[in-house]
């Protein structure tokens, strides 16, 4: 009989920690608090480093069918509109054996959810987390269903996938809740044929300013265009309400003096939705991400600045490390503690070191005065050599 695994969250974090272990040869168990699995419309981009982890999986097809693959990458300054480097992202699939792709997070899950459904995993929704409690040979799980009714549920591990306001992380790190960046983000979507002709893209275009930047990119096949603006501020709404509806001549104000182009854009798009982004430190030791048999994975465990666009990829590499630790519990002489303890040993330097280089990404993208002027000097004459992370895509 295979050993269960309970996973809080049916997010992207979840389903891939799902696919990765049911793959494995165990019986996940993915609870959702929301009435349906379904992702706030934004887009993500996906490096190599993950996308090769899909394609292993057996989503090539999918992934084509629904994302986007940018051939280039170009940035700009966000006052004059001069470009400052560009980075050649068709040569990816040569370089680093997977392609870059741009994909809307709702077409990423329900890639991820038919996956999971064919391995006879049926995610339940409603049900959210409220405890986590580990011992010696079983963990127990605290549920709540619609209902009001605490549930109790007993498996051979728990993994906690519920996000930057995760319920299980207390279980493993008592450190309190996430803390505010200090960041506010702005993000639209839109259907490319009806905006201008020059406003359309299929490549990745990323604007830099004086304490701001904004970037937009092609999602769903290129039919639409995802576009998303940080600036400093703070936000008025629920910390941990990541869909507040935002009006666009407050982000005009947020963002000041702007080039024509990024001016015309910015005035396209309607519907502008904004969050205020929190975080955590990065990771210090393995004890960050494991205890017992309760684990953490993506933004429960690591959350980051979306300033490396790398938060959905490290949840993809979370579960599939995850994966290949549990894999060695079936008739092997390893404990689950031991498999969980071997994961986050094998995942905390790497998240860490990306949480720490989105951190500084966000303040050269926002910098201002002499180190503007560096950056866009650097940019200028080092061009794709600063921009490609081989270190990252490669790994």
């Amino acid at each position: 009989m295979a050993q269960q695994l309970f996973i809080a969250g049916g997010g992207i974090g979840g389903l891939a920690a799902a696919l990765a272990c049911a793959r494995a040869g165990w019986e996940p168990l993915v609870f959702e608090q929301a009435h349906e699995l379904s992702e706030v419309g934004a887009g993500i981009q996906l490096g190599p480093n993950a996308t090769r982890l899909l394609h292993a999986w057996g989503l090539a097809d999918a992934l084509s069918s629904v994302a986007s693959f940018p051939m280039r990458l170009d940035v700009r300054s966000a006052s004059s509109g001069a470009q400052l480097a560009s980075m050649d992202l068709a040569g990816f699939s040569a370089r680093y054996g997977a392609p870059y792709a741009a994909i809307h997070r709702a077409d990423l899950q329900s890639m991820l959810l038919r996956q999971v459904s064919e391995l006879g995993v049926q995610p339940q929704t409603d049900m959210r987390v409220t405890a986590a409690h580990d011992g010696a040979h079983a963990v127990m799980a605290s549920v709540r269903g619609i209902d009001a009714v605490v549930r109790n549920i007993e498996c051979d591990a728990l993994v906690g996938a519920d996000g930057l306001w995760s319920a299980v992380r207390g279980a493993v790190n008592a450190d309190g809740p996430p803390l505010a960046t200090g960041h506010v983000a702005w993000r639209a979507l839109a259907v490319q044929s009806q905006l201008p002709v020059k406003l359309r893209t299929s490549e990745v275009n990323v604007w830099l300013g004086p304490r701001l930047h904004f970037v937009a990119y092609p999602v769903r096949g290129g039919q639409m265009l995802n576009a998303v603006a940080i600036v400093h501020g703070q936000g008025s709404g629920a910390a941990s309400d990541w869909d507040q509806a935002g009006a666009v001549s407050d982000l005009h104000r947020a963002m000041g003096s702007m080039c024509a182009p990024l001016n015309e854009l910015v005035h396209a798009l309607d519907n502008w939705r904004l969050w205020t982004l929190h975080d955590r430190d990065p990771m210090r030791g393995p004890q960050s991400m494991a205890k017992g048999r309760i684990a953490l994975v993506g933004d429960a465990a690591h959350p980051m600045r979306p300033y490396l666009a790398q938060g959905a990829a490290m949840a993809i590499e979370d579960a599939a490390e995850l994966g290949r630790c549990l894999a060695m519990v079936e008739g092997a002489d390893i404990e689950v503690p031991l498999a969980l303890a071997r994961y986050a040993l094998n995942r905390w330097e790497r998240a860490a070191r990306v949480q720490s280089r989105a951190r500084r990404n966000g303040r050269i993208f926002h910098a201002t005065g002499v180190v503007r002027w560096g950056r866009d000097l650097s940019m200028r004459l080092l061009g794709e050599r600063l921009l490609d992370q081989p270190w990252l895509y490669a790994g």
